[in-house]
């Protein structure tokens, strides 16, 4: 499920290229959030999964869908954003490759403990992959440094939300964590479009586009997400959404036309191989706690 939900997810930057240029990159992500929204008031409604688990009341799974609706609000926000300025290959490069790293360290912060040597070793291969990627990136990706800002905090985000969910879907059903969730995320998402956006304006093409990453992309891909998360765990979850970054890096050469160049591709190993390091000691940190 996680896998399948990465490879969706890897879509997203090709996607949204052709539509950039007809519709505000925060348009993209509030839409996208809006209509996701409706697709997982459907399932719920379908389903009829709205149960809460462990004695859990309404107030303290909306707690935790707020923050993580907020997560999602800044990471499609910032998204879009960024990617619009760097170019798909760097921008997802950069966006979901920061991801595991912000997640350690938030994990890091919030149970005190400090990660282990091959998670120190994973990040920095990890950081100098994505500098490769930025400094080698082709004619249609550049280094951007306010869109550079905007992907570094859609991967601190997109972490945030990770971590909050993995809690939340342990106290409700995946499908109705994933509905308040992105309610939330609509809600600060469009507003926000509105006041920084010029007016919306869209053709059919784009309503097709947009209707695509709200249902599919997003809705299908995060229902995907949720159910892993209570199956899977974290360290393979996060090994599974390196097919996303992948995923993106190809689609952005065989679609877009982008040409990254080769040490882009040096790049993209060191990401792969660096978080693949992270994932790995984490793994080995599970299995040592079972054992004791």
């Amino acid at each position: 499920m996680a896998l399948s939900a990465a490879a969706l997810w890897g879509t997203t930057g090709t996607a949204q290229n052709f539509v950039a240029s007809q519709i505000s990159p925060y348009w993209v992500g509030a839409l996208r959030l809006a209509i996701a929204s409706a697709f997982f008031a459907a399932c719920v409604l379908l389903g009829r999964s709205g149960h809460f688990s462990g004695g859990q009341g309404y107030r303290t799974v909306w707690r935790w869908a707020l923050l993580a609706g907020a997560a999602v609000a800044v990471y499609n926000l910032s998204f879009f954003a960024g990617v619009k300025a760097t170019g798909v290959a760097v921008g997802t490069g950069v966006a979901i490759g920061s991801g595991p790293v912000w997640a350690g360290l938030l994990e890091a912060l919030f149970n005190r403990k400090a990660p282990r040597p091959v998670w120190w070793l994973g990040s920095v291969l990890a950081v100098a992959g994505i500098s490769l990627m930025l400094l080698a990136g082709g004619s249609d990706a550049h280094v951007d440094v306010t869109g550079l800002g905007l992907c570094l905090l859609s991967g601190l985000s997109y972490a945030s939300y990770t971590l909050i969910s993995k809690h939340l879907v342990g106290l409700t059903t995946p499908t109705m964590a994933t509905f308040l969730v992105f309610s939330v995320a609509a809600v600060i998402a469009v507003p926000v479009a509105a006041l920084v956006s010029p007016p919306l304006v869209m053709s059919a093409a784009t309503w097709l586009m947009v209707s695509y990453l709200g249902v599919v992309v997003t809705g299908v891909a995060y229902l995907l997400f949720s159910h892993a998360l209570r199956r899977v765990s974290a360290a393979s979850c996060v090994t599974l959404t390196l097919a996303e970054p992948v995923t993106a890096f190809v689609l952005a050469i065989v679609v877009v036309g982008e040409q990254p160049g080769g040490l882009a591709y040096v790049g993209l190993g060191l990401v792969v191989f660096g978080l693949l390091c992270v994932v790995w000691g984490e793994s080995r940190g599970q299995a040592a706690s079972v054992s004791v």
